[in-house]
């Protein structure tokens, strides 16, 4: 049986040498997550047959290096998850961190779920729900985000969800510098914070990965939105997409 990427004429590749440097005794879950995306992935739509030649060095070892930033026994939120990336890629290097996997939309969340039981990930949670919808529910040390929105939305959905002293990290391209220089301002206003882009994984990953980081240095964060028109009597459900 052929697999999703062979079906549509792309072919996985075997771990390039930095994958054992990165991943090291992680890899061979590496390994099984990046043949369950270019199978069940590209069947789903989750991700296209063409991003399967550049798996490894593109998203898995782009994600991987972010566990830099992640100290030991840190809680982590990935907003927007979608196929697992980065937050499943952190979630299986690091059995220390607790990881949950946030994401709105249901196929999404079933690949998740279903990766999760068959890589064995006691430490990873998936929560089908947008970060907006648990403002006040869930706190978290850390929340990653990798192509969601741009940094200022970003921002208004993650940064209640960190405790005093979090970081939101967002994987960013080459813009990362102008897109904070243009945001910076608005981000500030959504809650105290510092920011700063960095780049990780330098030696292991050409080019680095970059990640804007947004440090929040106030206790709490801005009412949910939504929040007083729930206490005059609650707002209406918006139906997900399926």
């Amino acid at each position: 049986m052929t697999s999703g990427a062979e079906e549509a004429g792309e072919v996985l590749p075997a771990p390039p040498d930095q994958a054992e440097v990165v991943f090291g005794d992680s890899l061979p879950k590496a390994r099984h997550y990046a043949e369950l995306l270019a199978d069940d992935g590209v069947r789903r739509g989750l991700i296209g047959p063409r991003e399967v030649p550049r798996l490894w060095e593109r998203h898995l070892i782009n994600c991987a290096v972010v566990e830099e930033l992640l100290p030991e026994g840190a809680e982590v939120v990935d907003v927007g998850s979608g196929a697992g990336l980065p937050g499943l890629v952190l979630g299986l290097m690091r059995p220390d961190i607790r990881m949950v996997l946030l994401e709105p939309l249901l196929r999404r969340t079933i690949f998740l779920d279903e990766a999760v039981a068959l890589l064995d990930l006691p430490n990873v949670e998936v929560r089908r729900g947008r970060a907006e919808e648990v403002h006040g529910e869930l706190y978290t040390d850390f929340v990653t985000a990798r192509a969601v929105a741009p940094l200022t939305r970003l921002a208004g959905w993650s940064l209640p969800l960190l405790r005093k002293g979090g970081s939101l990290l967002a994987l960013k391209g080459e813009q990362a510098e102008a897109e904070l220089a243009a945001a910076k301002q608005e981000v500030s206003k959504l809650r105290p914070s510092v920011s700063d882009v960095i780049r990780v994984g330098r030696g292991k990953v050409d080019p680095a990965t970059t990640v804007v980081r947004v440090t929040v240095t106030s206790d709490g964060g801005p009412p949910p939105p939504g929040s007083q028109k729930k206490a005059r009597g609650g707002k209406k459900k918006r139906g997900r997409k399926r």
